[in-house]
């Protein structure tokens, strides 16, 4: 905290901090090529886009640099002091940052930020452009999907894709609570994406729940075949 403080108050170690970040995030790109089974962002459902890419807290540091660039992309990042340094990355490869929550206890309803959030990638939607969302909840259960995924494929009748990153060459930070993944460079990589997810317009309580727990259960689902087809290949 005492490092992290006046990081946070400064703009210009702000700017160098994500620069660097930037940089080292295009080189583990560079160095972490494709295996055989991963597919492309950009082609992977395309006819069906725009969507609600869904992605599990811990394993979504790289998806700016593999995101492909000919489609707009929103994503929602934290409120919090210590997400700001994410927001500034996404910004820097062209994403745009939208600050909010999605969501505490799977409850169907969000505080004011987070209501104010999904409202406006709702309208990124509706102009067409895709949106990005951390399925689980900060300092929740972690690799449990909240419903604030769910309530904003219900609003906006967008599918949701589930969508997983992995890297051979990875370290886990096993302190932290969600089990963070810091990809190495010299490996190989894979993008693993479920099959979409629709909400309906009417959907109640008992379906939402239903379709919160599925989200769940393909985005682990994701994740598990994306490391297998990592660690399985040589």
């Amino acid at each position: 905290m005492k490092i992290r403080r006046p990081l946070a108050q400064s703009r210009v170690a702000k700017g160098i901090v994500t620069s660097l970040f930037a940089s080292a995030l295009r080189f583990i790109r560079l160095t972490n090529p494709p295996v055989k089974g991963s597919v492309k962002l950009a082609d992977i459902y395309e006819a069906e886009q725009p969507g609600i890419i869904a992605l599990w807290h811990g394993q979504h540091l790289l998806a700016p640099i593999f995101y492909p660039s000919k489609r707009g992309l929103v994503a929602m990042v934290s409120r919090s002091a210590d997400a700001e340094l994410n927001a500034m990355v996404v910004e820097k490869f062209g994403i745009e940052a939208v600050r909010g929550s999605g969501g505490r206890d799977n409850s169907r309803h969000l505080d004011k930020g987070g209501a104010k959030a999904l409202i406006a990638l709702k309208k990124a939607l509706d102009a067409g452009k895709n949106v990005a969302m951390i399925a689980d909840i900060p300092h929740g259960k972690p690799r449990d999907a909240g419903m604030g995924v769910i309530l904003l494929a219900r609003l906006s009748r967008r599918p949701i894709i589930c969508a997983a990153i992995a890297t051979s060459r990875r370290k886990v930070l096993e302190k932290t609570w969600d089990k963070t993944t810091i990809s190495l460079p010299f490996g190989r990589s894979a993008i693993v994406v479920g099959e979409l997810i629709y909400v309906a317009k009417d959907a109640d309580e008992a379906e939402m729940e239903r379709k919160r727990q599925q989200l769940t259960q393909m985005l682990n689902a994701a994740t598990t075949k994306a490391y297998a087809l990592v660690d399985g290949a040589r």
